[in-house]
């Protein structure tokens, strides 16, 4: 099986996908603990370092560029630092970002977090600052972010919408992707953390366990209650398939043939962060799928790029190369 999962991800290769969603800068302010402050009981930390990492659909975009596909994102930003870490962290790995418009009326959406450590102690997290806009997107930015994807469409493989909430996913936009991906048979997904129900029609449909609960209003307190829960989904959203992400229980695929495919995880040993696995996961099905492989391979694939991903610490990505050996051992 893995020597046939190994050759699928050949097809991976220049595949052109199109990701719309919102951008997040992943922004880590490294400090060096000098002192406790005289004005409050804080830490007094000497900044020793700076870093941005593409995050939220940045980070779909970041892991498609590194698993060989030609990617294309779509989505807003400021006019910033941010945004230029964020530019220059996806074009470094061969993004292409004319899709990222600038909108000098907002921020671009970033996480700035703040690790404190020394030369005997652990480096570690004491703060997290969110900045972003929750204002929407004015009609002209939308036309023009609608005229660059009219003419994108044609010449691409695969759709991914990733929706943190944050505004760029309008109606406008995801309804005129998703009539076009079904009128051309281009393979989609969706991830969104919110607001899942928006999103009929769409190819597939990417949750975890969690966000599925959520969507259907209920716990899930057992197998039996998560296959009923995605059952209903796929046939409420008319989808082609629905993902459940498990986390150390793996994934499962529900198809509208009614197939259902439970993935186990390939590797219970090291699990350093999970932050990102699932943008990680989307990024390979749809190269999967874009490659033509069938639905179930596709996720078994995402497990293993997956299981790469919550070994290393922090919004990582996954090379082509690490997921050949993987599926290769």
């Amino acid at each position: 099986m893995e020597q046939d999962l190994a050759n699928q991800i050949q097809g991976f290769a220049r595949r052109r996908i199109l990701v719309l969603g919102d951008m997040v800068a992943d922004v880590y302010l490294d400090g060096r603990i000098s002192r406790i402050s005289r004005e409050a009981p804080v830490l007094v930390l000497q900044q020793v370092g700076e870093k941005t990492v593409p995050g939220g659909a940045a980070n779909v975009v970041n892991n498609i560029a590194t698993l060989g596909g030609e990617v294309y994102a779509v989505g807003l930003i400021g006019e910033d630092k941010e945004a230029k870490g964020l530019v220059d962290a996806l074009q470094k790995n061969g993004a292409h970002t004319e899709g990222l418009f600038v909108d000098s009326g907002r921020p671009t959406i970033s996480k700035t977090r703040i690790i404190a450590g020394g030369r005997a102690t652990v480096s570690q997290q004491i703060v997290r600052i969110d900045r972003e806009s929750h204002d929407p997107m004015n009609e002209a930015l939308e036309g023009r972010v609608a005229q660059y994807i009219r003419g994108l469409l044609p010449s691409i493989d695969g759709v991914v919408i990733s929706d943190y909430g944050s505004g760029m996913v309008t109606d406008e936009l995801k309804d005129e992707l998703i009539t076009y991906c079904r009128a051309h048979d281009i393979p989609s997904i969706v991830d969104s953390r919110y607001a899942i129900h928006r999103f009929s029609r769409i190819g597939y449909v990417k949750q975890n366990d969690a966000e599925l609960a959520a969507a259907v209003g209920r716990d899930l307190p057992d197998e039996e209650a998560l296959y009923a829960a995605g059952r209903e989904l796929l046939q409420e959203l008319s989808a082609d398939g629905v993902l459940v992400t498990r986390g150390e229980l793996g994934m499962v695929l529900f198809e509208k043939s009614g197939q259902i495919t439970n993935i186990p995880v390939t590797d219970k040993s090291e699990v350093f962060d999970v932050s990102g696995a699932g943008d990680t996961c989307v990024a390979a099905v749809i190269l999967a799928l874009a490659a033509g492989t069938l639905p179930a391979d596709a996720a078994r694939i995402s497990n293993y790029a997956s299981g790469i991903a919550v070994r290393k610490l922090g919004t990582s990505t996954v090379s082509i190369e690490e997921l050949r050996k993987a599926l290769m051992k």
